[in-house]
Order: structure tokens, then C-alpha cells, then sequence
């Protein structure tokens, strides 16, 4: 028996076809990527990995804090560019541009997460609204012009060395740490204490990093940083020893029983992806991917530590 032979009508366009269909795919992954990244949206997505990182290191339940502070985290950084338009406009012109163009529509966006953001933080009780309304009332002191307003000499948080960077690190570790506690109704413990220093020195990195590409603007703007003050080598310099230091607090955790070796090692693993983006940020100063690589530390430290409660 002869087995037919399925004949189908070759049409000219169909070899074509498939490179068509890709390359809208991927322009609208590239749009996509562009609308989260200079909306301050991606932040939001990295912000949920890491209380989820702390709800899995201190043992929480499951609770709508990751949720709190991913809304949290969109609603600060969209009117923060909102607001440090004219300052990033030499550094950020792509930013800028669409901040400039969609601006009315992050206003709303940001105002919308903020009270969702808040409403769910009701649900935690007065603690859980109090932690989720302290990085708005950082925000205020850090990046608005209400101090100056209040007197001569006094200047915004900003503009402060090392203030500046503190000040981040200091809003957001006690929201990554102690929101998703008070959801829990949990007391403070030795390891609670860890991973707050955990999320302040990371944050800490993360928050100055970004800085290296904006240098030229934030000297401009008056905004001292270590980049700004101390350049590039004695940047990487400061941040090598803020890493050094959160590995002596791993060290320090796992000697006195705070943090399991699985656990210490998961959360190195982000340490040693933030050491190598260090180690470059001299070299690839103004690579817009500077800014973004910091953060993935935690998609790292995640991943990792995902591994170690599977197993």
C-alpha cells in the first residue's frame, strides 16, 4: 500500500512569517521592560521577593505584606522620579522622557497603590499601618523640599552624604523586616535582628550603586554621594566593606544559632552576585544596567534559598 503524501500549497509569505511574529514579539517585551523599568515598577517586583525572603528566614505565615510593600515601594519610586525629573534629565534622558510624557498617569497609578497599599496594611492592625505609612514619611524628609522650607541651613535628607543612602536603607529594611512581623503578630528575636541588619547593609549597596551612573547630575543637583565626593574607587571601596560586613553577620548568625548554614550560604550566594557587580562599577560606570543589576541580588538570594526549602 502507497501511503499518500500530505501536499500542502507553500505560500511565499509563510517563510516570512514566523521572523514577523517574533520580532513583535520581542518589541513588545522591549516595551513592556521599558514601561517597568522607568516606572519604578520592576522595584515593586523585587520588593515582594524580599519579604519573601524574610517571611521564609524567620518562619511567617502567609500574609499580604509582600503585597503591601510592593505597592509601597511603586507608589514612593514613581513620585520620586516624578518629582527628580529636572535632576535626572542629563543622567536619565529615556526616564525622564516617559516621566514627562505618562506623568499624570503615574500621579494616579501611585496615589491608586498607595491606598491600596494602605488598606491592606489596615488589615494588620495599627503596627502593620504604622510600618506600611513610614517609608511615604521618609520619602517626605528625604527627597521633598520641606525641611529647607523650615528654616536656613537645614537642607534635604538627599543632598547629606551618606545620610542620604542611610536614610533608604533605613525606611526599607524596617518595612521588609517588621511588617510582615507585625502581620504575624510575632515578637522581635536575635534572628529578626539579623535579617534587619541583612536588609539594611543590602540596602544600603542597592540604594548607592545606582548612584555611579548619576553622578554627573547629582553633581549638578547638589546631591552629595559617594560617587559625587569620593569617585569611583573609593566607592567600590566602601561597598566592599559594607559586603564584608554582612558576611560577618552571616558568620556571626550561623556561630550563634540565629541562621542555619542552607540558609547562610542561600543568602551569600546574593552577596557574591552584589561583590561582582561591584567589582565592575568602575568599568561599566555609565551602563544604564548598572542600576537595575543591584537589585536582582535578591531574585538571586531567592532563588537560592528556594532550593534550600525544597529540600
Amino acid at each position: 500500500m502507497v501511503r499518500k503524501q500530505d501536499r500542502r500549497a507553500v505560500h511565499p509569505g509563510d517563510s516570512t512569517r514566523f521572523p514577523a511574529q517574533l520580532a513583535r514579539l520581542l518589541a513588545g517585551a522591549k516595551q513592556l521592560w521599558t514601561v517597568l523599568l522607568y516606572s519604578s515598577a520592576y522595584l515593586s517586583v523585587v520588593t515582594v521577593v524580599e519579604v519573601g525572603i524574610a517571611m521564609v528566614v524567620l518562619s511567617l505565615p502567609p500574609s499580604p505584606a509582600p503585597a503591601v510593600v510592593g505597592l509601597l515601594t511603586f507608589a514612593v519610586y514613581a513620585n520620586d522620579r516624578i518629582a527628580d525629573a529636572d535632576d535626572d534629565a542629563r543622567d536619565k534622558p529615556g526616564q525622564v522622557a516617559f516621566v514627562r510624557r505618562h506623568e499624570n498617569a503615574l500621579y494616579v497609578a501611585a496615589a491608586v497603590a498607595y491606598g491600596l497599599a494602605v488598606s491592606l496594611a489596615m488589615l494588620g492592625g495599627p503596627l502593620a499601618l504604622a510600618l506600611a505609612l513610614l517609608p511615604g514619611a521618609f520619602w517626605v524628609l528625604y527627597a521633598s523640599d520641606w525641611l529647607p522650607r523650615l528654616g536656613a541651613g537645614l537642607r534635604r535628607l538627599k543632598d547629606i552624604l551618606v545620610v542620604n543612602t542611610a536614610v533608604v536603607a533605613l525606611a526599607w529594611s524596617v518595612s521588609l523586616t517588621f511588617l510582615p512581623l507585625a502581620f504575624a503578630d510575632r515578637g522581635v528575636t536575635p534572628t529578626v535582628v539579623v535579617v534587619f541588619a541583612y536588609f539594611f547593609l543590602r540596602s544600603f549597596v542597592d540604594a548607592e550603586l545606582p548612584n555611579v551612573s548619576d553622578r554627573a547630575g547629582d553633581a549638578d543637583a547638589g546631591v552629595r554621594t559617594l560617587p559625587v565626593v569620593v569617585g569611583l574607587r573609593g566607592t567600590r571601596y566602601v561597598l566592599y566593606a559594607v559586603d564584608v560586613a554582612t558576611a560577618a553577620v552571616f558568620a556571626y548568625a550561623v556561630a550563634a544559632g540565629y541562621l542555619s548554614v542552607a540558609v547562610a550560604l542561600a543568602l551569600g550566594a546574593g552577596l557574591a552576585y552584589s561583590l561582582a557587580v561591584t567589582s565592575v562599577l568602575a568599568r561599566y560606570a555609565d551602563r544604564a544596567w548598572l542600576t537595575v543589576a543591584p537589585e536582582l541580588e535578591y531574585v538571586v538570594a531567592g532563588a537560592a534559598l528556594s532550593v534550600v526549602a525544597l529540600a
